[in-house]
């Protein structure tokens, strides 16, 4: 079990590392590709459509390791992620780059939700929230020191070598997964058509929630995309009724522990984005701090939370998950509450300190959520529903940044030019 957790944890990892890896890239980037810094706008797809692609593609590559088996998909993604890779590194353009993006991310997407179905479908019931928690702990250790490793590859070689990089890698986790027992499930179906329908669906929505007219209401455009993205869960639905296995089984959707848990990923993931921008955002403007000095106050919220992802596994069969997930969001709002107290003057212990509360807050929850929601369904649908679970938390983080773009910053810079 531990070399099998070793592997999952490591693939998660290192997908999850390409979310945010090329953020330190992008002034390297933008010189080779010859992108002016005025159309910088155009530069964040780079960043966007990874997170798209590594969205909208989660559910029905859950089901597909449901149907044949959680280490042949998992196989089968790295391979498409590794196509990707290789396509960003080899990109001459700007929009060739945003496209191999998007392969890319839809191979590392599907890491995440088939290592949690991989972990729970192998571990000992009393250790599956441990082994939720290390996996979602790699997951949030990825994303956290994604910066870093992409601006030290940089340094030392150039930004392309970010990708390259990842071809060795996933090779050793492909192979190492070969010795992890496939079990096809022979009976069920996978559900193609609905399968496209939930991927339009999702494209569209996350496209309206993350404009910030979404919130402002100074433009139609996101309004147009929610009633196109409404319209294509109305599909679904008529679709999904007339299927014998669908791709949204409606047991999923009769279970409060599983509506419950997403619905908190949701909130969970609102909060963790307007925390993550925030933080070095004062420190650089009110505070008067360097971008490092920022980067390291951020880094105090990340870096404690795979540390509570871990401890959540080890705690949800002790405690129970209700409990954890109460506890859990405890910390976080009262980390937040007295972030929100900060004077000119903070300093440590103090920062340290409410910021480690907050951060383990939002790490102590993750294994326990996931754990009641994948706990609520058939072993069917493990694959489905943990993609499910991860795809609240991204949309939760789009719509919060979108609230942040509209009314967080507007108000912010009032009361810095005030």
């Amino acid at each position: 079990m531990p070399f099998i957790l070793s592997v999952i944890g490591l693939g998660t990892f290192i997908t999850a590392l390409d979310q945010t890896v090329v953020v330190t890239a992008l002034p390297s980037v933008m010189l080779d590709l010859k992108v002016p810094i005025a159309e910088l706008d155009r530069v964040s797809w780079i960043i966007t459509a990874y997170l798209l692609g590594y969205t909208v593609a989660m559910p029905l590559i859950g089901r597909l390791g449901d149907v044949y088996g959680y280490p042949r998909v998992y196989q089968v993604s790295l391979v498409v992620f590794c196509i990707g890779t290789s396509l960003v590194a080899v990109s001459s353009s700007l929009e060739w780059m945003v496209g191999a993006r998007v392969v890319q991310a839809v191979g590392g997407g599907a890491t995440v939700p088939i290592g949690m179905a991989l972990a729970v479908s192998l571990a000992p019931r009393e250790h599956r929230a441990l082994a939720l928690g290390i996996v979602g702990g790699a997951a949030e250790a990825g994303s956290m020191l994604g910066p870093v490793y992409g601006g030290a590859i940089v340094e030392a070689l150039s930004w392309r070598w970010i990708f390259w990089l990842n071809i060795p890698q996933s090779a050793v986790i492909f192979f190492a997964l070969f010795w992890v027992p496939n079990h096809r499930n022979e009976e069920a179906k996978v559900d193609y058509i609905g399968g496209v329908v939930l991927v339009g669906a999702l494209l569209v929505l996350s496209l309206a929630m993350s404009r910030r007219g979404f919130f402002t209401f100074d433009s139609p455009y996101p309004f147009l995309l929610t009633a196109a993205g409404v319209g294509l869960i109305a599909l679904l639905v008529l679709v999904e009724t007339r299927v014998i296995q669908p791709l949204l089984t409606p047991l999923l959707f009769r279970s409060w522990a599983f509506l419950s848990s997403n619905l908190t990923q949701v909130l969970v993931g609102v909060a963790l984005i307007i925390a993550m921008v925030t933080v070095p955002l004062v420190a650089n403007t009110v505070m008067g701090k360097s971008p490092f000095t920022g980067a390291l106050w951020l880094l105090r919220l990340t870096g404690i939370i795979p540390v509570g992802a871990v401890v959540g596994g080890v705690l949800v069969m002790r405690l129970g998950a209700n409990t954890l997930t109460v506890a859990g969001l405890v910390l976080v709002a009262l980390g937040m509450f007295l972030a929100s107290g900060w004077e000119l003057g903070i300093a440590d212990p103090e920062l340290t300190v409410h910021l480690l509360i907050a951060g383990f807050g939002f790490g102590l929850v993750i294994a326990p959520i996931a754990a009641h929601a994948l706990g609520a369904v058939d072993e069917d649908y493990r694959g489905t529903a943990a993609s499910l679970v991860v795809v609240s938390r991204m949309m939760g983080m789009t719509l919060g940044l979108a609230a942040l773009s509209a009314w967080g910053v507007q108000h912010f810079q009032v009361l810095t030019g005030g």
